[in-house]
């Protein structure tokens, strides 16, 4: 990187970007030292205005930064850091600088995938997801297909909430069916955009 620190007297503006949810965590500034020290600790450092020193984000509170990518602009004067929050980013204890719940429901998904694989590596007789594995593979493939027709039936009618819950039963027993295979949502991702970039 090339960056132009003198362009505004010797500071330059970063934006920190949740590296999952891409919501905008906060703004600050960095001097060359800070960014050298980020680059090599891979921990967001700023440039402290008010304090005149160098200062870690998280360094009182334990809420760090964890860089995942830094990308400087198209005027080599402006960073972007995409980064892994340890907690909330502001000092009033919001998730945000701008007050944002820093979450996404797509999320949700990668919380689901866990808990299967659990049922799956840590069956539970009280389970639903442990008995579908129980029974293996034809039967797991077999409410795939049924859940599917299922969806198929309530797209021809008008009635939303019974659709929305078809489409969640099959959204359900399809990540049941990958982690079956020892697959997850991540792998189908990847062969949507080679598929994409084709």
């Amino acid at each position: 990187m090339n960056l132009d620190f003198e362009k505004s007297g010797g500071l330059i503006p970063v934006i920190v970007q949740d590296a999952k949810t891409s919501k905008v965590l906060m703004l600050g500034y960095m001097n060359s030292e800070a960014f050298e020290k980020t680059k090599n600790e891979k921990r967001v450092t700023f440039f402290s205005r008010t304090k005149n020193r160098l200062w870690t984000k998280g360094e009182t509170s334990g809420n760090f930064l964890d860089v995942v990518s830094i990308v400087e602009d198209c005027d080599n004067d402006t960073l972007l850091i995409k980064a892994n929050p340890l907690g909330p980013v502001c000092h009033k204890g919001s998730d945000t600088c701008f007050n944002e719940k820093n979450s996404s429901n797509a999320l949700f998904l990668e919380k689901l995938e866990k808990i299967i694989r659990d049922r799956k590596n840590n069956p539970s007789a009280k389970s639903y997801t442990s008995d579908l594995f129980e029974k293996g593979i034809n039967k797991i493939a077999q409410k795939v297909g049924e859940e599917a027709v299922e969806l198929v039936i309530e797209a021809k009618d008008s009635n939303k909430d019974l659709f929305i819950g078809e489409a969640a039963d099959l959204l359900f027993h399809y990540l049941v069916l990958l982690a079956a295979k020892d697959l997850t949502l991540e792998d189908v991702i990847k062969k949507l955009e080679e598929r994409h970039k084709q």
